[in-house]
Order: structure tokens, then C-alpha cells, then sequence
């Protein structure tokens, strides 16, 4: 038997063709309706789709094949389209803008401006809205994750150290400023990597990957960089660290290894102005 899970992505079977769309086996739920604007010419009965689950304005099970910003158990960054007497309304990529009742905003939310929420199901209602209450729903007290790991970033806050963001959007983290070589914005997605865990358990974050694997993955794209450059790249060990970003896109560290990697197999010559790609004729 098919077990909606509203807020998600689910699977479900054609199972009838209306004038006004198309109605999928929801098992217990019923059969759930997709709208006509979302059906194309290659979908036919038994057919199994890939839907966002969630409640129209009359509060009945819809279906899309349009993907929102976040799932249930996801945060996001959103705009707020709408403020009513009873909460706020923010975009999410759905007709039916994402609610997010007054109690649930930690400052009282403005049109136009945008708020990082956490996306789940009111105990009430069961509807799906908005939470801005962020830390109610991180699990920094249950650690899954171990240092060096490759994880989901959504940057959350500036602060005075550089940035917060959420991990795997269960965690707090730390990406510090003098570590950050390119542009950032709240609100970004970035892969990044689990530096740090410290005895308290806070967790140092870093975009570049660490150890061995970094450098030979460095070495091999600075090799690249330098021969689309046409052999030559006006970087020292004295290059101001962002300029190094824009050029090679990876930390002024990272580059310096990867420099090294290169000269130690006599593939490169470090030049006052910068760094040459040597030919084999000149060995």
C-alpha cells in the first residue's frame, strides 16, 4: 500500500485521465490529483511519476512535477511575498506560497525581504509551513559526522568571524573569512568540507578539500589552468591570496602546495613575475 509522505517527493502510479489533469494512487490517501499543467504526451495510465506532494488552498493532496526550494526537514532562504494579519507568505517555487505563522518568525517578517526558514508540518493542521526559529530544529547534539567528510552547506548569517551555515541541514558551522577566497552570499549552496570538530562540538568548515587528495587534486588543476593560459600564470607566493582565487580558484595555501607538487617534478619555473609550464624540450 502506498504511504504518502506529504512535504516530499513521492512515486506513484497513473492510474485515470481527467479533463483537468491526471489522478495518481495515494494508497490510504486516496488518488491524488496532478493538474493538467503539468502533464505531458508521454505520460499514460500505469505510468509512475515522481511528484511534490503538498495541500492546495482547499487544503485537498495535490501533486506537481515542479520542485520547491526545500522539503520537509530542509531550510531555505525565501522571499516574503506577502503579510497578512496572520503570518507571512513566502515564495518557494509551488502556486501556493509557503506559510509561515506569526509564532513561528523570530522577528515579524516583511514583504520583500528574505528570511532563512526551516520547512516542516504543522502538529495541528497538518499543513506545510515555515519556521524561522532555526535552532529548534538542528541536531547539533547528535554528531553523524566525522572530520575531513563532504558536506551540503546553505550560508545562513555573516558574523565577525566570517560566516554561519547549516550542514546537512541538521548542524551548525563555522566558514571563517580568511579562509573564504571567493564570493559569498546568504542564501548560497556550496559543497564544502567538515574541517574541525572541536571538544564542544562545534564544526570548522572549509571549502577546499583537505589532506593528500587535496594537493594532487590542486596539482592537476593548476597543471590545466596553466596550459589554458598558454604556459604562463602572473602568480607568485606573493600574490595577494584573492587574486590567486580568481585565477585558480583555491586558496593561496592550496596553490603554494600545488606549486610545489609541479616543481618537484621539474614541470614548472618559478619566475619573479610568475609561474611558466616548462616544455620537455627544455629538460
Amino acid at each position: 500500500m502506498t504511504n504518502i509522505q506529504l512535504g516530499q517527493y513521492n512515486r506513484l502510479r497513473v492510474v485515470k485521465f481527467v479533463d483537468f489533469g491526471l489522478y495518481l494512487d495515494g494508497g490510504e490517501a486516496g488518488e491524488i490529483l496532478l493538474p493538467l499543467q503539468y502533464l505531458t504526451d508521454e505520460m499514460g495510465i500505469d505510468d509512475w511519476l515522481e511528484v511534490f506532494i503538498y495541500r492546495d488552498s482547499e487544503d485537498r493532496l495535490v501533486a506537481t512535477t515542479l520542485h520547491p526550494e526545500a522539503i520537509v526537514g530542509e531550510f531555505a532562504y525565501l522571499e516574503a511575498v506577502q503579510v497578512t494579519p496572520i503570518g507571512a507568505f513566502l515564495a518557494w517555487g509551488l502556486p501556493k506560497d509557503l506559510f509561515v505563522p506569526f509564532r513561528e518568525q523570530s522577528q515579524k517578517m516583511v514583504t520583500g525581504r528574505f528570511y532563512l526558514v526551516h520547512i516542516g508540518i504543522d502538529e495541528q493542521t497538518q499543513r506545510i509551513i515555515g519556521s524561522a526559529r532555526i535552532d529548534h530544529f538542528l541536531r547539533d547534539n547528535e554528531m553523524t559526522l566525522e572530520e575531513g567528510e563532504q558536506v551540503s552547506l546553505l550560508i545562513a548569517q555573516r558574523t565577525d568571524l566570517g560566516y554561519k551555515a547549516i550542514i546537512n541541514h541538521a548542524h551548525w558551522g563555522v566558514l571563517y573569512a580568511n579562509e573564504v577566497f571567493a564570493a559569498v552570499n546568504i542564501g548560497d549552496h556550496l559543497q564544502g568540507y567538515i574541517k574541525k570538530i572541536r571538544p564542544d562540538g562545534k564544526i570548522d568548515l572549509t571549502l577546499q578539500k583537505q589532506g593528500y587528495d587535496e594537493v594532487e587534486v590542486a596539482t592537476t588543476k593548476l597543471l590545466g589552468e596553466l596550459q589554458l593560459a598558454g604556459g604562463f600564470l602572473p602568480l607568485t607566493d606573493k600574490t595577494d591570496p584573492t587574486k590567486i582565487y580568481e585565477w585558480v580558484g583555491m586558496s593561496k595555501k592550496t596553490f603554494k602546495k600545488a606549486v610545489g607538487a609541479l616543481y618537484k617534478k621539474q614541470m614548472v619555473r618559478l619566475e619573479a613575475d610568475g609561474l611558466r609550464l616548462l616544455d620537455i624540450s627544455e629538460e
